[in-house]
Formats: structure tokens, C-alpha cells, sequence
């Protein structure tokens, strides 16, 4: 069904970029994905074409776009299966902290070279024992004259390893009352005495992400280094995981659409009992089935990313996404692996990989858990 959310200029962007993929990331991704990381150079190529920036403010060398642009990149990234490299954490998560909350000063520092892929961001939220529950993050930054301490330790942070500049979470009142209040987001530049990268962790998929421990030991920050205010953390990270798992549904969708192509290719010429597996009536019912689910879970999305785009507070309903879509792709893949008998679970059947692939979606930004436990709390429930 044609989606009538994209422009003329969204549809160029995408035959443009989907070009630039074939010839400069699709011959990277199996190398991506046995080094459990991506390079510099592709990260520098991406910017110098004008991918990391499609929304990014002009004046400091982005495109000035509205959010389509980003999920057009999103979706063809996804479906491309270049996982690796992980463009929608620093374009669209992580360099609008700094758009929006940063003051002239950081943005003039780190915007440039985020948008030239010069200077790679993560954003470290999740703790060895704390997950979704930030509020008790225990990684400390105490004020001492111009500069904050930062003790603490980080773990499963994407792009931990490559990343030039992270946004870290810190308690800079250990004390207060709610503890929400005592949250704040320092800029740590990687080459900060006291910052330390730990291992690159061995995940079940999503094998080219590096994903990575991070730790603080007596790092000592600037205090010019600190995101807005102090105390306000916790609530411009509420502003901002409306856009993160709005993305990580695009993601998803697009995930599932080739789980679902590679699949009908493959029924309509794997052969059994003298006929493509396709004629079987059970293959046709799930097909159907799976078609339905992903031209529904297309409709909620494109729907949420007008309103986001058109500035609506759809909190609520972005949740509803990220646990409606990222639930779907796991089931689309385990679907289409059946399908695919024996062959799905050999390495040289991609669906193999997005079966892995789509374990995590469910869980980072937010457990699937979670989601529901915001809708409860909307719905006045809680």
C-alpha cells in the first residue's frame, strides 16, 4: 500500500541514500559483523554525504530537515541490515540532547563534528544493577570548584568503544527527594583523564555493535561540560525517549518488511513434495497473517511519526509502538525461520541473523515491560 506521509523531496532522498548504501555500506556489513564494530572511515563518509545531519540544525552544517528525513534513513538502514552502525543513536538520539538542551557554546563545539561524523556520541544511561529505573542511577558527579568528579560504571552503551563524546547520566545530588531531581547529563569527551572504555561485550546478536562497559574513576568533567541545568536530567530525558523509541519502532518495521520479502522470495522457489513450499496452504495462511500484522504496524507508525513531527505529545502511543512493533519483529522473524525449515537456521540464510537480531528490541529503551507500565500510568492506573 503506497504511504502517503513522504514528500517528493523524502522520496529523492531515498533512492539517493538507498544507492549510497549498496555501493558503500552493504559491502561492509559482514566485516562489521565479525569485528563486533564499524570504522571511522564509513562514519566520516556518511557525514561528508550529508547523512548524519538530515534534521541537525544549518547553521552548524546539517540539513535542517524535518524527522522524515531521518526515518527515511532509519528505515533503509535497517532494511539493508546494517545494524552496525549505529547512525539513528548519534543522528537522532543523541545529537538532539545537545540541539535542543545544549547551551551556544556545546553546540558550536560538538554539533559540527557529530554531523561530520568526526566526532561519534553515546549516550550512557544503563548501569551494571540499574536498568530502566533511572532515577537510581548510581553513577556520582560531585561538584569540586569549576570541575564535577565522576565515579561510577556504565554497561551496555552502543557505540562505547568508537565514541569520541558521551552524555552520561550522573547523580549530582545523591540526597534528594525524589531522587529524579538529583539527575543531570554531563558531555564527557572519551580522552578525560578518568574515563576508561571497558570491554566490548559479546552479545547473542546485533554482532557489528559495539556495545561496550564504560567506567569513571575520579573522571574529573568541566563544569561548562553539563547539559542544561543541574537536577533537570531526569526530565529532558523524558522529553527526548519520545523521538528514541519512536525510531526504534521505524527500525522495526522495516526489519520485519525484510524478514517478510526474503521469506516470500524464498516459498515461492524452495520446493518440497514436487511444488514450492508456497502452494501449501499453511505457508499462504502465514504469509497472509504476517503480511496483515506488518501493513498494520505500518499504519500505527506513520501515524505517530506525522504527530511527532507535527510536535504532539504522544507519549502514550510512541510506547504503544515500541512494544507493539519491536514484539511483532521478533514474531516475524521466528515466523519467517520456520518457513524457511533447516536453511533458517544456517548462517548463510540471513533470517538466521534477524531472528537473533530482533531478541534486543524488545528490551533497550525501555523494557517492553516498561512501555506498558507508562501506558498504565496515562490511562490513570497507577
Amino acid at each position: 500500500m503506497r504511504r502517503d506521509i513522504f514528500s517528493d523531496e523524502h522520496d529523492m532522498l531515498r533512492d539517493q541514500f538507498r544507492r549510497f548504501v549498496a555501493d558503500k555500506v552493504e559491502p561492509k556489513i559482514e566485516g562489521w559483523n565479525r569485528g563486533g564494530t564499524t570504522d571511522r572511515e564509513s562514519w566520516a563518509q556518511f557525514g561528508a554525504a550529508g547523512y548524519l545531519g538530515a534534521s541537525a540544525p544549518e547553521e552548524y552544517g546539517g540539513a535542517g530537515g524535518d524527522f522524515m528525513f531521518d526515518a527515511v534513513i532509519m528505515e533503509e538502514m535497517a532494511y539493508a541490515r546494517a545494524h552496525a552502525l549505529m547512525m539513528s543513536l548519534h543522528s537522532d538520539i543523541c545529537m538532539p540532547y545537545i540541539a535542543t538542551f545544549g547551551n551556544d557554546a556545546q553546540k558550536a563545539k560538538y554539533l559540527p563534528g557529530a554531523i561530520a561524523g568526526t566526532t561519534i556520541l553515546a549516550i550512557a544511561m544503563t548501569e551494571p544493577g540499574t536498568g530502566s529505573d533511572l532515577a537510581n542511577v548510581q553513577t556520582r558527579a560531585i561538584r569540586d570548584g569549576d570541575h564535577y568528579v565522576v565515579n561510577g560504571a556504565k554497561t551496555f552503551i552502543s557505540n562505547g568503544q568508537l565514541a569520541d563524546l558521551v552524555i552520561v547520566v550522573v547523580k549530582t545530588d545523591p540526597n534528594v527527594n525524589p531522587p529524579h531531581n538529583g539527575i543531570s547529563l554531563l558531555l564527557v569527551d572519551s580522552d578525560t583523564p578518568g574515563f576508561e572504555r571497558g570491554r566490548n561485550l559479546e552479545k547473542m546478536g546485533l554482532k557489528g555493535q559495539d556495545t561496550s562497559e564504560l567506567f569513571f574513576k575520579d573522571c574529573r568533567v568541566p563544569v561548562e561540560n553539563l547539559l542544561g541545568d543541574e537536577g533537570q536530567g531526569f526530565k529532558m530525558l523524558m522529553k527526548k525517549l519520545q523521538q528514541e523509541r519512536l525510531s526504534i519502532a521505524v527500525g522495526s518495521m522495516a526489519s520485519c518488511r525484510r524478514s517478510f520479502d526474503d521469506t516470500l522470495e524464498y516459498v515461492k522457489e524452495r520446493r518440497a513434495f514436487g511444488q514450492p513450499i508456497g502452494s501449501f496452504q499453511n505457508s499462504q495462511f502465514k504469509m497472509a497473517e504476517m503480511a496483515t500484522e506488518i501493513e498494520l504496524g505500518q499504519a500505527l507508525v506513520d501515524k505517530l511519526l506525522v504527530a511527532h513531527v507535527a510536535g504532539d505529545d504522544i507519549v502514550s502511543e510512541v510506547s504503544m509502538a515500541k512494544y507493539w512493533t519491536t514484539d511483532l519483529q521478533k514474531k516475524i522473524a521466528a515466523e519467517c525461520l520456520q518457513l524457511h525449515g533447516g536453511y533458517g537456521f544456517m548462517e548463510e540464510y540471513p533470517i538466521a541473523g534477524d531472528y537473533r537480531d530482533a531478541a534486543v528490541q524488545s528490551i533497550y529503551a525501555g523494557t517492553n515491560e516498561i512501555m506498558k507500565v507508562i501506558i498504565a500510568k496515562r490511562l490513570g492506573l497507577g
